[in-house]
């Protein structure tokens, strides 16, 4: 099963009205685009789950040792300065970003841009919805982010202000001047 795209162009949901139906249907998960569209984003299978977890331990690892941020899970959803509420695979903020936050907004959908996001690309996930996310997150200030696809062996490389750099898998990513000294090798891929 995909995700479903939803136009609500009539509807209009406050950020109050989408924290609610979220809260409301835990059962399932949403985003929204800066357009307004609902999405329900389908399930992943058992290898990306597992794909998904590796990279989160990963860059736990790396931030516990370092104590620079928080890491985030997909289950985050993350009001964006541009209006979208997006829910990356994995994500990451600056220590100081995520304190500057009142407590209320970091319980609810924290109003953010995370510093670093990666998306892993499902069977189920549509190539071209994950290329617009990608951009969506850079417009709203994501500094770094990987687009990881199994599929075609590859990783795409999104950084502010760039072009996007495509890799063949294997290949080892770094972390740049936002994740100093993290290392992640993608040779199980």
């Amino acid at each position: 099963m995909s995700s479903l795209t939803l136009n609500l162009d009539t509807v209009h949901l406050t950020d109050e009205q989408f924290y609610q139906l979220c809260q409301n249907n835990s059962e399932l998960k949403f985003e929204r685009t800066t357009k307004g569209q609902l999405i329900i984003v389908s399930p992943v299978g058992g290898e990306s789950g597992n794909r998904e977890a590796d990279l989160i331990i990963d860059l736990g690892i790396w931030n516990r040792q370092t104590g620079l941020g928080y890491v985030f899970s997909s289950s985050t959803i993350f009001k964006l300065p541009n209006g979208a509420d997006r829910s990356p695979d994995v994500a990451w903020i600056q220590l100081e970003c995520w304190q500057a936050l009142t407590p209320e907004q970091r319980r609810k959908f924290p109003p953010i841009a995370p510093d670093f996001v990666i998306e892993l690309r499902s069977v189920t996930d549509d190539l071209a919805m994950l290329h617009s996310k990608m951009t969506e997150y850079m417009n709203a200030g994501v500094q770094l982010g990987w687009l990881i696809n199994p599929q075609q062996q590859q990783v795409e490389i999104y950084r502010q202000l760039q072009d996007v750099e495509v890799r063949n898998l294997p290949t080892e990513l770094s972390g740049e001047n936002v994740l100093p000294r993290f290392i992640l090798n993608l040779s199980c891929y």
